[in-house]
């Protein structure tokens, strides 16, 4: 089905879902996760600056939003700034902003994430260059795989023992929970960009010896048993997604061949329905490549790894022109694509993407006031 036959970015797209009912979006067009470190109290609670910036872009005619980077504990957000999902207060938070999404006509999804040794940062600081927030200014002492520092700036992790990697699994299943009472839609795990989940799958970070480190079926461990936690806890009438970075950039570290087959297994036996690919993030490296659509060509690599399933793929990274996500989608390429800073420049992207390939007015998806015949 599609909403106008001249442009594929406007026809609809259905996540499958393991109950066979689906989630349909009115167009291929979904909000990137972006930290807005915008939490006043630091208590993981979405404020009104939440409401008005994704408000704003529901409008503005998405088909999906992905909330950003939730923790699934307090010592899981990427910064004390950042928005949780483990108490009532932030579920019942949630619930005001899923609401106000679905009253424009766009599905809502939300990011569950650890953080792990990148946790306790402090971006919205002035002249942030990365590392650890103190502990006066709201930080903690973060875990992680090992010992290590994650990065530059960052203090050393508590490495997590086996009864600590079952309760941040336990941690991400009861998130997913409250994430169905607030009403979301979907649920996307944050598999990539130097959190815990991509720092147990890359061989770069990950040198334990134990059964969740070494081979790469053990590295792969937390990914899945966090993915089965999480699936059983959320209704099989949802689809559940992952962020992956596809490649580190550095030798020995995670590939597209690496990542596809770990893909093809969350795919096909872990319940996941939807991959979106991303790159990087756990290493700086002169080999992360930048520019429009850096990252399409990572997509459809994942798009063709994982033909003959029903999953999803859609791809993030310097997607700021609606010729150029129109392309993406008609060459099949990849099914849909995630649009972050260009949203954040302008949150009617979606109505300017419409107008600008065609799409008749009536069928312009953002609220009447903002229709325009020309922009």
């Amino acid at each position: 089905m599609t909403t106008d036959n001249r442009s594929t970015l406007f026809s609809s797209l259905t996540i499958a879902t393991p109950d066979g009912t689906g989630l349909t979006l009115r167009n291929r067009t979904i909000l990137s996760p972006m930290c807005q470190y915008a939490v006043d109290k630091m208590d993981g609670v979405a404020t009104d600056w939440h409401l008005q910036h994704y408000g704003a872009i529901a409008a503005g005619g998405f088909g999906m939003l992905t909330i950003e980077s939730t923790g699934v504990n307090p010592v899981g957000r990427i910064s004390p700034r950042d928005l949780g999902m483990y108490n009532d207060e932030q579920e019942a938070a949630h619930r005001h902003l899923v609401s106000f999404i679905h009253s424009q006509g766009a599905a809502a999804a939300v990011q569950l994430n650890h953080a792990g040794g990148r946790a306790s940062g402090k971006p919205w600081l002035p002249g942030f260059h990365g590392g650890s927030a103190p502990i006066e200014d709201g930080g903690w002492q973060t875990v992680g795989m090992t010992n290590q520092s994650i990065a530059k700036g960052y203090r050393p992790t508590t490495k997590l023992d086996k009864a600590g990697i079952e309760q941040i699994v336990s941690d991400f299943a009861t998130a997913a929970r409250r994430a169905d009472a607030a009403g979301y839609d979907a649920i996307q795990l944050h598999g990539a960009h130097g959190y815990l989940l991509h720092q147990s799958l890359s061989p770069l970070t990950n040198t334990r010896t134990d059964e969740y480190g070494g081979s790469e079926e053990n590295r792969f461990r937390l990914t899945y048993e966090v993915a089965d936690a999480v699936r059983e806890a959320w209704p099989d009438s949802k689809p559940l997604g992952i962020r992956i970075s596809a490649t580190d950039w550095v030798e020995g570290g995670l590939d597209i061949d690496i990542t596809s087959r770990l893909m093809r297994e969350l795919v096909k036996n872990h319940g996941v329905n939807w991959v979106d690919v991303s790159s990087g993030g756990l290493v700086n490296t002169p080999l992360q490549p930048s520019g429009p659509g850096f990252h399409a060509i990572l997509g459809a690599q994942m798009k063709d790894a994982l033909a003959g399933t029903d999953a999803v793929v859609s791809v993030v990274g310097g997607i700021s022109s609606p010729e150029q996500a129109e392309t993406m989608l008609r060459t099949q390429q990849v099914d849909a694509v995630s649009i972050g800073r260009a949203a954040m420049r302008n949150p009617h992207w979606p109505a300017m993407a419409a107008a600008r390939l065609g799409v008749p007015r009536e069928n312009i998806p953002a609220a009447p006031q903002y229709w325009r015949t020309e922009w």
